[in-house]
């Protein structure tokens, strides 16, 4: 093996009598450069945008959603509540109401959803880290209500933070029977916001929060819930947690992960980066018919270097060790450039955010980028294997000419 692939290297490395041999070996090894390069890149800013957007999620998602399997809202007796406190990996639970409502802030209108919260729900969520303006404060020290509308809810309607005008939330009733005058038939509840959050353009731009017995008065909703949100201890077994939630709500209720709430999204992120993949590993696989006639054309030119080999003792598995080699070693020397170039790449995005992200709405300005180990495993050896193939299959044939043996 040592000599195969000491004379390939020679015949990789010296100058061939025909020129074009060497412009096509040149032009193979950038070929798969490139193609490993935008693997590695590709990959990594998958990784990048999925990491962001989960962290968004990670901001309103609960580590566990519990909602109703049929209907929108449910009843949690006591007892199940109980039960679902001494869970152990649990840190906390939040009781919320979810519905649409009108809104009015002096003469503009919006509709919106309003998500009623208890105490709990900034522990369970994080919200409060994510405030434009003001505070994350939902009652007063005596009691008052305050809300906290997203701030493309407040842009849309005016708002800021002040106790000058208070922000009106209409309701369609749901008791009192019918009734033809339709100002009789809508619950109003004036509030007055106490801070604006911003996390992404599609919540900011939705929700409103305000406190679960506010929400349940403007709902009329006495015991009913929509959601309880869970959020669990840094070390827990989150798929152990989740069965014994699951055992203590039955088959009526739905217990979703951080995942299952946002599955669509996840499947379509995995897909598109695995058609991504796909799709340049069958550009690589072009690129490797360079390799293909470079192997062609070297081994027309070596024919006399064959014989000579031949007279020499070389049987024909170290002939075709040699060309073979010398194959791979091009994609070798392509896969290595291309892995160098694309954490290059990847480290500048990363430290200096060269490539800027054109949306205003989401929480960082350049394209995310995260590395991962397991691509730089992936990449190069998918990168070798069709190096491989390229190198054989003109080795396996063309050389049945001069070696005058069938394989």
């Amino acid at each position: 093996m040592k000599l195969s692939l000491y004379i390939a290297k020679r015949y990789l490395f010296a100058k061939k009598s025909r020129n074009a041999i060497n412009i096509i070996s040149t032009v193979s090894v950038a070929g798969v450069a490139v193609g490993t390069m935008a693997l590695i890149i590709i990959l990594s800013v998958f990784n990048g945008l999925e990491t962001m957007v989960s962290a968004i999620f990670n901001t309103f998602d609960p580590d566990i959603k519990i909602t109703a399997a049929e209907g929108k809202t449910f009843i949690a007796d006591t007892a199940r509540l109980k039960l679902l406190a001494n869970v152990e990996g649990l840190s906390c639970y939040s009781l919320t109401i979810e519905d649409n409502a009108l809104l009015k802030y002096g003469s503009r209108q919006f509709i919106a959803t309003i998500k009623g919260i208890d105490e709990n729900y900034a522990m369970v969520s994080n919200i409060d880290s994510s405030m434009w303006e003001g505070d994350f404060i939902l009652k007063s020290d005596k009691g008052r209500p305050y809300a906290i509308p997203g701030i493309g809810v407040a842009q849309y309607l005016g708002i800021r933070v002040n106790f000058i005008t208070p922000l009106e939330i209409i309701f369609p009733r749901k008791t009192g029977g019918t009734n033809f005058n339709a100002e009789n038939s809508l619950n109003h509840k004036f509030i007055f916001p106490s801070g604006i959050f911003e996390v992404e353009k599609e919540y900011d731009s939705r929700y409103v929060y305000i406190p679960l017995d506010f929400a349940r008065e403007l709902t009329e909703i006495d015991k009913g819930l929509t959601t309880i949100e869970i959020r669990f201890k840094k070390h827990a077994e989150t798929d152990a947690v989740q069965k014994d939630i699951i055992k203590i709500f039955g088959k009526g209720f739905k217990v979703q992960n951080r995942y299952e709430q946002q599955a669509i999204f996840y499947k379509v992120m995995r897909s598109e980066r695995l058609a991504i993949f796909f799709i340049l590993t069958l550009i690589l696989i072009i690129a490797s018919f360079n390799i293909i006639g470079s192997l062609t054309m070297l081994i027309i030119e070596k024919e006399r270097d064959i014989e000579i080999l031949k007279s020499l003792g070389a049987d024909n598995n170290l002939i075709r060790k040699i060309f073979i080699f010398e194959g791979w070693l091009i994609s070798i020397i392509g896969a290595l450039s291309g892995i160098i170039l694309g954490f290059i790449v990847c480290w500048l995005q990363q430290t200096y955010g060269l490539v800027k992200l054109q949306s205003q709405s989401l929480i960082m300005d350049s394209y995310p980028v995260v590395m991962k180990i397991k691509d730089f495993i992936i990449v190069p050896g998918t990168v070798l294997l069709i190096g491989y193939w390229a190198a054989w299959y003109p080795v396996r044939y063309l050389t049945k000419k001069y070696l005058n043996k069938d394989v």
